[in-house]
Formats: structure tokens, sequence, C-alpha cells
């Protein structure tokens, strides 16, 4: 059987999603999830866009086992220089290089000739291939290439050391008959050893089936992302191409996916959190609702036999996980026995801030399940290592016939700061008075709340999106409290923008 090896860029294309910023300690916390969910190549990022991204995909590459780890690098030897640092403590490095071919790109964005393009790209790869034999090559907006042209540009690549050539569908303009062609057209026409690749965006809609196309055509690598996460509207899901393979044998013969699908409903989870973006409930395979039967006649049917409405059985991809419980009389030592055994290793003062923030909500809820305890976890990794304020009281007074009112009480390091505000509601005013204290006064530009788990001493999960002095940065809080979560999520996010120019600024370029 042949393996389509699941190529995830999560962490460098989902990356680029609007209002995403992840810490090194987020980015690693994902890799090592990748890793327990079993996809072939996680690409870690691009390790010249900024010196987070390349400490990032350094610590993954040095740390996470198993996967192959990439970084993505232009035609340009000090961008591959910089990948190959990058990733060269990884037991199975990768350098993916790129280069747009289509006419309007070369013409617009690169002012390269043809000749020029297909220099860089055998210079590139070559360079690529001078630090380890495992180098992939991307020709940018291949969907909108002359195929032919592309065809000479990825041979080039093939003949200087390219082991897996990827097909873009950069802008998502592919449909599903035509990017298959342009796959089986590559195959029969590109001579060498290297597996072909598909990378599909979602701008129609069609990246799960432009990506299906190509496996049918030939492709053995398939490009995705949790969550379906990307640039725009995204790129096409990890989890749907996962299950579609697994799903339909009949159609899919003789191909088959290393991915170990119990972990995919976590793995969704955990990403939701750390960077933000939420889950549609009618979301295919890892959706709230994925399985949920309202129908009386569709309840009957699976309740008599589950295969009569359900093509997936819930369990296979982690759904009807078995709930840890955890109770306010629960230890150290039981908390984090209990992470470890759900693959969530934290150590030292990051342990200790979980264990702390474990005993502050058992007070107040009677029992902490396993989706609270990934709460705790992902609130704690996205507060970072040092925090410039800390949260040590917080009183607010309100109702609907007086100004809702909040005093704070931060501690900075040197000291504690108080302040008072008003607002036209507790969490508004809870806000104003962290702004008053910090000194950080910054626009909310998205707010969400979500119930981690259900019952009326449910955490609630919050993510607000803060910017100030033209930088962003997004910051969760999780409580049984809603204004208490609302005020440690924005008081997180203050705290990113506090330490936001501790690195240079991040090179926007977007890649395949």
């Amino acid at each position: 059987m042949d393996t389509v090896r699941i190529f995830d860029t999560t962490l460098r294309d989902g990356e680029q999603s609007p209002g995403i910023s992840l810490g090194v300690g987020e980015k690693l916390e994902i890799a090592e999830q990748l890793a327990r969910l079993g996809v072939d190549v996680i690409e870690a990022g691009f390790p010249i866009a900024s010196q987070g991204d390349f400490e990032a995909v350094e610590a993954i590459a040095r740390a996470v086992q198993g996967p192959v780890v990439a970084g993505l690098s232009r035609t340009g030897f000090k961008d591959v220089d910089r990948a190959w640092e990058a990733v060269r403590h990884a037991a199975r490095p990768r350098i993916h290089v790129f280069i747009a071919t289509s006419p309007i790109h070369m013409a617009k964005k690169l002012r390269m000739t043809e000749d020029q393009v297909k220099a860089e790209a055998a210079a590139g790869v070559a360079r690529a291939a001078s630090y380890t034999p495992d180098v992939e090559f991307s020709p940018e907006d291949g969907s909108r290439s002359d195929v032919d042209f592309m065809c000479e540009v990825l041979q080039l690549a093939v003949d200087n050391g390219a082991t897996t050539l990827n097909i873009p569908d950069t802008v998502g303009y592919g449909v599903p008959e035509e990017y298959g062609k342009l796959i089986r057209y590559v195959i029969d026409h590109v001579h060498g050893d290297y597996v072909v690749s598909t990378h599909c965006h979602d701008d129609l809609g069609l990246a799960v089936a432009n990506s299906l196309a190509g496996v049918a055509a030939g492709a053995r690598q398939v490009e995705c992302a949790i969550n379906g996460l990307g640039e725009r509207a995204g790129n096409a899901a990890l989890e749907e191409i996962v299950m579609a393979i697994r799903t339909r044998p009949d159609f899919f013969a003789g191909v088959g996916v290393n991915v170990r699908t119990e972990e995919l409903a976590r793995t969704s989870r955990l990403v939701s959190r750390l960077t933000g973006y939420s889950v549609q409930h009618n979301k295919a395979v890892v959706g709230r609702n994925a399985f949920a039967h309202e129908s009386g006649i569709h309840q009957h049917g699976v309740l008599a036999d589950r295969e009569t409405y359900e093509i997936i059985d819930a369990a296979a991809v982690g759904q009807e996980a078995a709930q840890i419980v955890l109770g306010k009389h629960s230890g150290r030592h039981a908390f984090g026995d209990t992470l470890e055994k759900m693959g969530l290793r934290l150590q030292g003062d990051a342990l200790n801030q979980a264990f702390t923030r474990f005993k502050e909500l058992a007070d107040r809820k009677v029992e902490i399940t396993e989706a609270d305890l990934e709460a705790i976890v992902a609130e704690e990794l996205g507060a970072g290592a040092v925090n410039r304020f800390e949260l040590v009281d917080l009183v607010v007074h309100g109702g609907t016939s007086s100004t809702p009112t909040a005093k704070v009480v931060l501690a900075d390091g040197s000291g504690k700061v108080e302040a008072e505000a008003s607002g036209n509601g507790m969490v508004d005013a809870a806000c104003s008075a962290i702004a008053a204290a910090s000194g950080v006064h910054g626009r909310v530009l998205d707010f969400k709340v979500s119930s981690v788990t259900s019952g009326r001493d449910a955490l609630g999960d919050v993510v607000i999106r803060l910017e100030a002095d033209g930088r962003a940065a997004s910051g969760r809080g999780v409580s049984t409290d809603i204004v208490e979560a609302s005020a440690r999520a924005y008081l997180n996010a203050v705290n990113k923008l506090a330490r936001v120019g501790e690195h240079e600024p991040r090179e926007r370029t977007v890649g395949p």
C-alpha cells in the first residue's frame, strides 16, 4: 500500500491567518501534538521572516521527535542558509524552497523573466541540497502557471536535488478535475525520483476536493492544516483529508495515511484555543455537531445502528474520549500525571503556574474535566514565560440601574499598582481599569467567548485581540467568572504588547 504523506503547515501557512501570532511555547506545544497525531512532516515556519520564527523552528527541530521538520525558504542563498540553521538540529530536516512561476507573479511581484526564474530555482534548490538530501520545491501559483514552463522549472529542481515537488493552488483557483489533470501532467512530463505534493487553498471552498483529486491522480503528499487554517479562506483541512482517505478505501484504493485519527479532535481543540480561531459547530470531523443528531428519524436510526446515519465512528477521531476528572482535593502529582497522560508536558514554572490556576478554579468548580485542563494549559502557554504584569485582585460592581465600575490591582515586578475605571459593562470597566494600571491603552479588535464544557459552573474561555501603537496581539483567559476571564485575556494581550519589541518585525512573505 502506498502511503500518502501528511504535511502539516498549521505552524507556517496556518499562522498567516489574520490575527494569529503564536509564541515559541505555543508553537512547540502544537508541534508536540502534531507528532502525537502522527503527521509525516511539520512545516515549522519561515525562519528568515523574523527572529521569533527562527527561534520557534529551531526549538521544534531540537525537541520534536518523529516527523520531518521543514523550514520554508525563498530561492536566495540568505534564505536557504537561514532555513538550514533553523532545521539542522532535527533528526529528519527538510528545506522547502519556492519561487513563483505564474505570468502575473513573475511580472508583477518578482519582476523576473522566465530564464531568471529558472536560474533562481536551480541555484536555490542546489544550495538546499548541499545541506540536506530532503529538499522540497514549490512553483508558487502553480495552478495559474503555463504548465510546460512550470514543468521546465520542476525538471531543473529535480536535476539539482529536489526530492518532493509541490504543486500549489496558491490562490484557490483550481477545480478538482482540472487540478487532478495538472498533477498527472507533472508526473508524466517531469523525469526523476520524486514525490508529488498538493497544496490547495480554499478560496472557492474546493481545497479538500482538489487535494483529493490530486491524490487520485498520483500525488503522494498532501499539504494541509488543522481546522483548515491559512491565508484568506484557509488551506485544505487535515482532518477532512485524512478521514476521506480512511473512510473511502474503495475509491482511494491502495493508499493509506499514518495519522493516529483518535488524536484529531484533541489536536483541533488545542489549535483552536491557542490561535483563538473557533471551530464552527458543523465543521466536518471535529465540529461540536459533527456527530449530533436532532431529527427524531435520525436519532431512531442511530440508536438502532450507528451506521444508518454515521459514516465515521466518533471515537475513531477522539470525539468520545473518556473524560478525566479532577477536583479541589487533587494534588500536584495527580495534576502533573494527568497532564502527562494527556500528552501535555509542562515543567518548572509553567507547571507551577498551571497548577495554581487549577487549584483556583477547582475551588469554584466541582469537577475539572480533560477539556478544562486543556483550556488551563492553553491559557498558561499563551501567557508566556515572563509577564510584565500579574493580576493580583479584581473587584467589579454593576447592575441594570448603575454604572459598572472596576478596581484592579496589578503587580509589575517592582510593586503593586492600582486603578479604577467605569465602562458600559463590567467587562469594559475591568479592561479599562487594566489599561489605566498598565499604561497600555489599546483598541479591542475582536472579542470571543465560549464555554469549555457544559453546566452552570462551566469555564468561560475568552479570547481578546488588542491593538496598540500599530501592533496587535491576542490574549486568552479562562475562569468560571466571565468578567474575570475577560480581564485575564485582556491582561494577557497587554503583556504580549509590552514584550513585542523584543523581536524584530516579521517579514510578510506569503509563500506557496
